[in-house]
């Protein structure tokens, strides 16, 4: 009974901390983006050793079993359609950057920023805000929802089986 009492709870807070908001608990995506922050730029690249911008993505979520297309403009035809202020972590955001239509993309980290392989800079974090981006936002995909979602954040609400608190 203490089991299912303690799994009701963890999915009643997951959802309840799941909404449109930015979390506090990102940390799984979150870290997975700060060990690649600094990779170079690479036209094609999709390894540690340097990444484009849409090799950047497929990597980090490769670690979360979730496959896309190879090119930022088709990954930006791929799973649901978010509005800007609905976005959560893990979210892919898309813009315009040539004049030609979506050529450059990026992971939604929360916080009004965004993880992304910047050819001038490689791998980092951006605000969403940067008059830069701003003006060249496009849109934005939910690709990850479910299991693998729940994988890609650090559930901090999840109880302790032993002391019944919050870790």
């Amino acid at each position: 009974m203490k089991k299912v009492v303690l799994s009701l709870l963890g999915i009643i807070m997951f959802f309840t901390f799941s909404g449109g908001s930015v979390y506090a608990d990102q940390i799984d995506l979150r870290e997975s983006v700060d060990e690649v922050v600094g990779t170079p730029y690479k036209w094609g690249g999709t390894t540690t050793s340097g990444f484009d911008c849409s090799g950047f993505i497929l990597y980090i979520f490769k670690q979360y079993d979730t496959k896309l297309p190879r090119t930022s403009s088709s990954q930006s035809q791929v799973g649901t359609k978010v509005a800007k202020d609905d976005l959560r972590p893990g979210d892919l955001v898309f813009f315009n950057t040539n004049g030609k239509g979506v050529s450059h993309a990026g992971i939604y980290v929360g916080d009004g920023k965004f993880a992304h392989s910047s050819s001038s800079n490689g791998v980092r974090i951006s605000n969403m805000s940067d008059s830069y981006y701003a003006k060249r936002y496009v849109t934005a995909r939910r690709v990850v929802t479910g299991e693998n979602y729940e994988d890609m954040i650090n559930d901090e609400h999840e109880i302790k089986e032993d002391s019944n608190e919050l870790k």
